[in-house]
Parts: structure tokens; sequence; C-alpha cells
């Protein structure tokens, strides 16, 4: 199986079974729980801080997204845009690659990763869903062609075949989400979440897609890997999104915690040596 998925990630990351941690947005502006007091400047103040600490912990990667922004929307608005463009650049690391990711825009997130210099997004691209945004659709073939306007065809895309918040209106097993993003869609990488975010997948869910790429491009837990568990996952996926667990008391709105990111880890160097 030698392959497609070592292939990709080794060249994006650097490393078999990469940890992507996710950098999370204060509220943007015209968000309902924007911050007018703390403005654009407590936004990159809180980011930077927990940037620090996740890059000194050894992350192999990160990945912003406007994580504060509830309730999403399935369209960008231009100050969204504009005021992430400013503040990835200004905090992007220059030592190993990074992610964008806009809830849920993929359009937007595109635009923000070439502005920015990132080397992939993640979004949700295809399916239809019932959501708590609503009635949602997806279009990959216009991404797809946006991608190629816009000179961005260095940027992988990431697709989550099973968003969160979200229930498909089809009922097509998880296998066959994967194989089919792949081959009639054009996925560079799969991704399997839980229900909602800091949630797992069942693990036999993972082992379903996992068999049925085959190795034709590689699988990443999206969400729920713990400290507890990566080592299990690891078994399984080539690779892992961690956001929550990374947090103060393993709380998706709290601040980065130092301690829980060197924890989780070390948990990885271990999973990797098989130890």
């Amino acid at each position: 199986m030698t392959s497609t998925r070592l292939t990709l990630l080794q060249e994006l990351f650097g490393v078999e079974k990469p940890v992507i941690a996710m950098v999370h947005f204060l509220p943007l502006p015209g968000t309902p729980l924007y911050d007018e007091e703390r403005g654009i400047a407590g936004i990159v103040e809180s980011m930077a801080d927990d940037m620090e600490k996740l890059l000194a912990g050894g992350v192999d990667s990160v990945l912003f997204c406007n994580e504060g922004d509830r309730p999403y929307a399935l369209r960008a608005d231009f100050e969204a845009v504009a005021v992430m463009s400013r503040v990835i650049t200004e905090l992007a690391p220059r030592d190993r690659p990074f992610g964008v990711d806009f809830l849920w825009d993929a359009k937007a997130a595109l635009a923000v990763a070439l502005a920015t210099g990132a080397s992939f997004i993640r979004e949700v691209l295809t399916g239809v869903y019932d959501s708590d945004m609503g009635l949602w659709n997806t279009d990959a073939a216009a991404l797809l062609r946006y991608r190629r306007y816009i000179g961005a065809q260095h940027i992988k895309i990431f697709y989550n075949i099973t968003p969160e918040f979200a229930a498909p209106l089809g009922s097509r097993p998880v296998g066959l989400l994967a194989e089919s993003a792949v081959f009639s869609s054009l996925a560079d990488a799969i991704l399997v979440s839980g229900p909602r975010a800091g949630a797992e997948p069942d693990l036999t869910v993972l082992r379903e897609a996992k068999e049925v790429l085959g190795g034709r491009a590689p699988l990443l837990l999206n969400t729920g890997a713990k400290v507890q568990n990566v080592h299990e996952f690891l078994r399984v996926v080539d690779g892992v999104i961690v956001g929550s667990d990374l947090k103060v008391e393993g709380y998706t709105w709290s601040p980065v915690d130092k301690a829980r990111v060197e924890a989780f880890m070390e948990a990885v160097r271990r999973a990797r040596r098989g130890g």
C-alpha cells in the first residue's frame, strides 16, 4: 500500500501520521458573539497565545478555522474573509505547513488559503444535509473549477464526508462515501468526524472507510482525538485533526493548554514508535 497516502502526507507534513492542531478564531466582526471592545487586536492576541503553545508543543501543522462564528453561515461575508486573511498572514507559522477552514463556505476558505500561503483546506463538499444551518447542499465541481480558475492547484482539499451538526439526506455507507469522494469528486484526503466537535466516530466506521479507500487517498480522524485514544485511532487512520482535547479542561471554547499539547504529542510519538 505504498502509496498515495504516505506520499501526500509526507510531502505536506514531512512525517507519517501527522497531527494537525486547530487554531480557533474568536467570533469575527458581524457575527453575534463578536467582542467589539477587544476588536480584531483581541482576536490576534488570543490566537497568538494559542499558536505559541501549539508550536512549542510540537504539532506538525495547524488549521485555522472561524470556530467562534456561531451560528454558522453557508456563505461568507466580505469582512470575515478580510479579517481571516489579515490575522492568518500575521500569525501563520513559517516552519511548518498550515491550512484554512471556513464554516461553511469552501470558496472563502480557498481564497483565504491562496492569499495567505496555506497548503490545504478542509471543507464539506459532497452530499446534501439536514443541518443546524438548514438544508445544506454542496458543490465540489464549483470549488475545483474555482481552484483551477484562481491558480490554486497546489492547495490540497481535505473532504469531510461526515460533517458535524448535520445528518445526510441519503443513506450511503461511509465507505462508499469515501470511495466516491475520491473517484468522482477528486478528494485529496478524506476526513471522518463524530456528530459534533470533540466527539469521536466509531472505529468500525473508520476501518470501513480505510478498507474501501485501499490507499488511494489518506484517511484522517477529524474529531474526537484525545490523549487516551489517539494510539488506538492511529492504528487505523493516517493522521488526526485535533482541537478540543488540547484546550483547558478539553473544552472547545477554552484557550490552548500547553501541558495537554505536550501530553498529546507524547502519546502520538509512542504510537508512531508502535509502543
